[in-house]
Parts: C-alpha cells; sequence; structure tokens
C-alpha cells in the first residue's frame, strides 16, 4: 500500500473565496449588499447546502431547492476563473510526490467541480483519487468520508495523513484513524486545529510534517 496524504480543497490547497463569493452574487442578484470573500470565508467548509443557506440568510433571503440547484450549476462552470492554489501548493505536491506519497483531495465541494477545478489549475494528474461531497453517502466530518477517499486512492489509515483547515477535516481524519495536519494558512479559525496532530504555517510545512508523523506511526 502507498503512502497516502489526503488533502482539503477550499482554504487548503486554494484560495476558492473569490469564485464563490461571485457565484453568490450572480444567483442572488440582485443584491443591496454584494458577498465580498471576506464575508463568505466563514460560510465555506460544509458543502455548497450549507454555503447557500448560510448566504440567504445573511440577507434575510429565503432557503430553497431552486437557488441551490442554480448556485450548484452556475458554479460548475465558473469554478475557477478567481481561484487560484495559496503559495507553495504546487511545488509541495510535486515534492510530495516525488518522495512516493501518492495525493488524494477530500473535499465537501462537490466531485464534477472539483475535478473541473483541478484540471484547469493543473493539479489533477497529481491525484490519485478525489472524494467530493457528493461521491458517497456521507461527507466530513464524518470518518467514513475519510476512508472512502482512501480506498479510492489505494490507501489505508496506518499509513496515511491528512492536512486541512476546518473542524471538519482534523474531525473526520482523527475519527478515521489518521493524523491531521492543521492548515493554518486557510479560511478555519485557528481554534478548529484541536485536535490536530501538527499546524502548518505554509504548504511548504506539509512534506517535512507528513513523513514526521507517518514515522512517528511505524
Amino acid at each position: 500500500m502507498a503512502r497516502t496524504l489526503l488533502l482539503d480543497l477550499d482554504g487548503t490547497l486554494v484560495d476558492s473565496a473569490p469564485d464563490l463569493a461571485a457565484c453568490l452574487n450572480r444567483v442572488l442578484a440582485p443584491l443591496d449588499t454584494p458577498f465580498t470573500p471576506a464575508e463568505i470565508t466563514p460560510m465555506i467548509g460544509d458543502g455548497i447546502a450549507a454555503l447557500v443557506r448560510r448566504a440567504t440568510a445573511a440577507r434575510g433571503l429565503p432557503d430553497s431547492p431552486e437557488i441551490l440547484r442554480r448556485f450548484a450549476e452556475d458554479y460548475r462552470d465558473h469554478a475557477a476563473e478567481l481561484t487560484r492554489p495559496f503559495p507553495g501548493v504546487r511545488e509541495g505536491m510535486q515534492a510530495l510526490a516525488a518522495a512516493g506519497w501518492s495525493l488524494a483531495v477530500c473535499t465537501n465541494k462537490p466531485e464534477a467541480a472539483t475535478r473541473t477545478l483541478l484540471a484547469v489549475l493543473g493539479l489533477l494528474p497529481m491525484l490519485a483519487a478525489i472524494g467530493g461531497g457528493d461521491s458517497f453517502p456521507t461527507h466530513k466530518p464524518d470518518p467514513a468520508h475519510v476512508l472512502a477517499t482512501l480506498r479510492r486512492a489505494g490507501g489505508t489509515p496506518d499509513e496515511a495523513v491528512a492536512v486541512g483547515d476546518h473542524r471538519n477535516d482534523v474531525t473526520a481524519a482523527t475519527g478515521a484513524g489518521v493524523p491531521c495536519i492543521f492548515a493554518a494558512w486557510g479560511y478555519g479559525d485557528p481554534a478548529m486545529a484541536r485536535g490536530a496532530a501538527a499546524v502548518a504555517r505554509g504548504f511548504a510545512e506539509v512534506p517535512a510534517l507528513a513523513e514526521e508523523l507517518l514515522a512517528a506511526r511505524l
């Protein structure tokens, strides 16, 4: 079995808040006060249904399946217009792959939008698997999401490490028996690092921390 690094997407690999805010503004237009990336950042992490629910509540608008459908369609077509990898991500992923790590993305974002985004950014070829928010019956913080993504990647919990910026990432990974590196550069509040096995200030620190955490388990 290959040693596997499970990577969260939004707030960990990529800064997607600008595209998510733009999508909300298109779908909910006209708005007296359009959403900014900074405003929606705390709303990210639980999937698009939760994001849309929080956004409509913030503007005093009713939530509805139709709004969610329109958001999902719009975001699928515009997921990679403003989104960019965080500093050091591309180089760090290349270093990890060269060191023998199998890389997989475990995200609450829908799988189709995830694949489109990663392909446009040129990160998709480095991945062994993707576990999206709609790929399995459950999603983070359920540990089953982590375990199912690991199976897709051909990995096992005892030879895996996770990276994420949200309490959902820490909860899901630790519940699956996988140590989690908290991505302090991401969208999550520092308090969400509670329970993480390590904290990284930037992606450049991830390869060394992953090696240390895996070595401590062997």
